[in-house]
């Protein structure tokens, strides 16, 4: 019998109640919420996506086999690069032309380790085109030049005969690229250049001005906006970046981090952790909300017909580093405790859908919360991959507003949390999907799901364990997956088991 099966009575105690609006519905769910990071950071390109032809690790023209068809099972439907920091040190012509020829860097920002540049802009957009996804290129600000930037796009996007697209075509690719999303720059307030708000402001502005492209080939132009609690960043773009015949601004940027002690000079262990660090991390995490609604309030005064959208492109669990690894590198393990924040970001950015209209968690392979690990021929799927796997229903789904009334708390010490989080909403087949997580490590709940249509059963899937640092291993890769979830009402009552730290994601039938 499936996990979730068993026949409710009435002696079942009904502690939470779900009520879900199917006539009222919200904003589209943007697919890109569900975007990817890869930076040239650590093993996150090299080894664990691209290895090079020549590798005895199987590949198709250089791209790991294995991290490609994952990436195409998770229908990964963004992808952003080359940074982060590493953008704004980044000079897209190293990457370009026959890979013998192309000059070694150093990395300066993440290791100091050399870059032979093998993987560069045909290499990045051959990926994506391979996995079907948009791609978010983030120019250099940092170190570039208004020229620098302004030729990269003509580089990707001239149909003409200039020289540049003549470049491109020689080094293989006859057809402009479709680019989808670029950015100014990347925290420009601090690794990319330690900028006021007002001077980065300025020279967004400059900037922006001069980046054309054909018109049928415009890219969203995003700005770095601030971090955390940061608002004054938000203030002065909305402030003082019109929209103009020559340069516009479609989005702002906002990087947030979870660390389960909120200390960046000891962030907490990936695993071996207490309930102590679990809650703080979950309370840690949930500090999101907050700062989307005082951006977004921001936003709505300057904008209110919600043109400009507010993307998180930057978030995830930030541990200290494994030991033994290069310091620079980010490489952490992933465990339940991942797959249950992550499924609570989603929910928060699906109710805030109108103006979060992009998120990209970080990073996609090897780095930080990654959806991959691989070491080596060998790679495994984290708690993280199984989450954003189940979630798929909810890209360009349309949200139904929901509630959450009873029993919901899940206090420790002199804080509290809600211990319940839920998304529901109608995808692009006609489909009703609802998305549960139970933040709580040891305790269950029964939750009555309330509809303004009929539902007589779920069916879908549960991601949960004994351990709250449950994760996956080389040698145990399959330890930590998602089991079958169903449910049938009784007595006209649809009421599902929530298990303790669990995230579950069914579709409503009739």
């Amino acid at each position: 019998m499936a996990l979730g099966s068993h026949a409710v009575t009435a002696a079942d105690a009904v502690q939470t109640s779900v009520k879900i609006e199917t006539k009222n519905q919200g904003a589209v769910i943007n697919k890109a919420i569900y975007g990817q990071f890869m930076e040239h950071l650590g093993r996150g390109i090299y080894e664990g996506v691209w290895v090079g032809e020549d590798s005895k690790i199987p590949n198709t023209k250089g791209y790991r086999k294995d991290v490609l068809a994952a990436l195409k099972e998770l229908q990964v439907p963004l992808l952003r690069w080359p940074g982060g920091c590493f953008a704004d040190e980044y000079h897209w012509r190293d990457g370009i032309g026959p890979r013998d020829k192309r000059p070694a860097t150093v990395n300066t920002t993440w290791g100091g380790v050399t870059d032979d540049n093998a993987f560069g802009t045909h290499e990045f957009m051959t990926f994506a085109e391979m996995l079907g996804a948009e791609v978010y290129i983030n120019g250099n600000l940092g170190t570039g030049t208004p020229q620098e930037m302004a030729a990269w796009l003509e580089y990707l996007t001239s149909d003409s005969q200039s020289t540049l697209a003549n470049m491109r075509r020689a080094n293989g690719r006859d057809k402009p690229w479709k680019v989808d999303y670029f950015a100014i720059g990347n925290e420009a307030w601090g690794c990319g250049g330690t900028m006021t708000p007002e001077y980065y402001t300025n020279l967004y502005k400059h900037y922006a001005t001069f980046l054309k492209t054909p018109e049928d080939n415009r890219p969203i132009l995003i700005a770095s906006g601030g971090h955390t609690d940061q608002t004054e960043w938000t203030t002065t773009l909305m402030e003082n970046v019109p929209e103009t015949w020559s340069m516009r601004m479609d989005a702002i940027s906002h990087h947030y981090y979870t660390l389960p002690t909120g200390d960046w000079a000891k962030h907490g262990a990936a695993l071996g952790f207490n309930e102590s660090e679990w809650f703080d991390t979950m309370f840690n995490t949930l500090r999101i909300e907050d700062f989307i609604k005082t951006n977004t309030a921001i936003m709505d005064k300057h904008d209110p017909e919600k043109k400009v959208g507010f993307y998180v492109d930057e978030w995830g669990t930030w541990y200290d580093v494994a030991e033994g690894d290069n310091p620079g590198f980010l490489y952490q393990q992933n465990s339940l405790r991942d797959a249950v924040l992550a499924g609570l970001n989603l929910n928060i950015f699906h109710a805030y859908a109108e103006r979060v209209r992009m998120s990209n968690i970080a990073q996609m392979v090897n780095v930080l919360q990654a959806m991959i690990l691989t070491d080596k021929e060998k790679m495994l799927l984290t708690p993280t991959y199984h989450v954003f796997k189940m979630y798929i229903p909810f890209q360009d789904a349309t949200s139904l507003p929901i509630s959450i009334k009873g029993e919901n708390s899940y206090v420790l010490g002199d804080k509290e949390i809600p211990m319940v989080s839920a998304s529901a909403a109608i995808s692009t087949s006609g489909k009703y999907y609802l998305a549960l997580v139970n933040a709580h490590p040891s305790e269950s709940r029964k939750l009555a799901i309330e509809a303004d249509k009929t539902f007589s059963r779920v069916k879908g899937q549960v991601l949960t364990a004994d351990a709250m640092d449950a994760h996956n291993t080389f040698k145990q890769p399959n330890n930590l997956q998602p089991k079958a979830y169903k449910q049938k009402a009784k007595d006209g009552k649809l009421i599902l088991d929530l298990p303790a730290k669990s995230v579950v994601v069914v579709e409503l039938l009739d």
